[in-house]
């Protein structure tokens, strides 16, 4: 009885060992399957591209395996702060923001590094903050192809107006840097109003436009803004004047209504700036370094506290000439969507 109960003891022992082991190695099965879990952060929703940077970031991370916790913040600078530190509170494992205010943004940064948490700075720098890197298209490169095709159109001459987004912003600033450097090698060139824009708002543009028309009594050949919603309240501007197709209006961003108003030759072109490569490129670069893997990167930029990686993605200029090819063709815009309203 004593020798049958010592073989059953032994028996629950090996049992439970066993049981502990295979425990040990589902638990360590589990470790290693684990889903990478990545906080995106958008500054706003309501401008038209911004569905498709959530969309292409969150599809492109499904497909290397990973999770997206997602939000936008209306514009608000105190509500980006609060959706990330709901964001941390879930523990992603880093954390991709494009900034409402880029400096303001520096103190998200540190809430995040207090965590242990990369930061991808999109789209936007962000200033003054250990950000591990930073993903954006070339915004210098867009104001040159702006620049460069405006003085094709006027000949290297005649008064331009130049909308800029909001003071103080990183996009903003590198297109309107991109424009200068081109239109200042054109002395006959003379830009007449030169003015930033709050939330890049297409209704201040146009008053803006208003008054510099009103101001040079029509004697406007160019309106180069840094964005499509801006070159809409040019448009519009124009209109009410009867110079809608008389003067050279330039955008970017390639929204639907620019796309459409380049078709009916109201707006001059604008500059496709590359979303899918940009959101791929930004969950990429988070995945790695949530990984603690190194980065490919394309340049350094001090955002002024530190060298930061910078990951540039393409731009190109979108005409009436090639907007089936490079909007239509590469699913930017659907056919029906684009050529809808514009038919006969």
């Amino acid at each position: 009885m004593i020798r049958f109960l010592g073989v059953f003891t032994l028996s629950v022992a090996v049992s439970f060992s066993l049981g502990c082991i295979k425990k040990k190695v589902a638990e360590s099965v589990s470790s290693t399957q684990k889903k990478t879990k990545l906080g995106f952060v958008l500054a706003t929703m309501n401008e038209e591209r911004y569905l498709k940077d959530r969309n292409y970031f969150m599809d492109f991370a499904a497909s290397l395996g990973a999770e997206v916790e997602f939000s936008s913040c209306d514009g608000k600078v105190d509500l980006q702060t609060a959706k990330v530190e709901t964001l941390l509170s879930k523990r992603v494992d880093a954390i991709v923001i494009q900034p409402v205010n880029g400096e303001a943004a520096s103190s998200i940064v540190t809430l995040a590094k207090k965590d242990n948490v990369p930061v991808v700075a999109y789209d936007r720098i962000i200033k003054n903050a250990d950000i591990d890197a930073y993903v954006t298209q070339n915004s210098f490169q867009v104001g040159v192809l702006q620049a460069e095709a405006a003085v094709l159109a006027t000949q290297g001459k005649g008064n331009y107006i130049l909308l800029m987004g909001e003071a103080g912003h990183s996009v903003a600033d590198e297109i309107t840097r991109g424009v200068m450097s081109v239109l200042e090698k054109h002395p006959e060139i003379k830009v007449v109003t030169k003015q930033n824009h709050p939330n890049w708002s297409s209704a201040l543009a146009l008053a803006t436009v208003e008054n510099a028309l009103t101001k040079n009594k029509n004697n406007i050949q160019a309106v180069l803004a840094n964005n499509d919603g801006m070159a809409l309240g040019a448009v519009q501007a124009l209109e009410e004047q009867k110079l809608a197709e008389k003067v050279f209006v330039a955008g970017a961003d390639a929204d639907l209504t620019a796309i459409k108003n380049i078709l009916k030759g109201k707006q001059s072109m604008t500059v496709l700036k590359g979303i899918k490569p940009l959101a791929e490129e930004a969950v990429k670069v988070a995945i790695a370094l949530a990984k603690k893997e190194s980065i490919k990167f394309d340049e350094m930029k001090n955002n002024g506290t530190k060298e930061v990686p910078v990951i540039n993605t393409p731009v190109s200029k979108i005409t009436k000439e090639n907007v089936q090819s490079e909007v239509v063709d590469t699913g930017f815009h659907s056919k029906e969507a684009v050529f809808g309203d514009n038919k006969g």
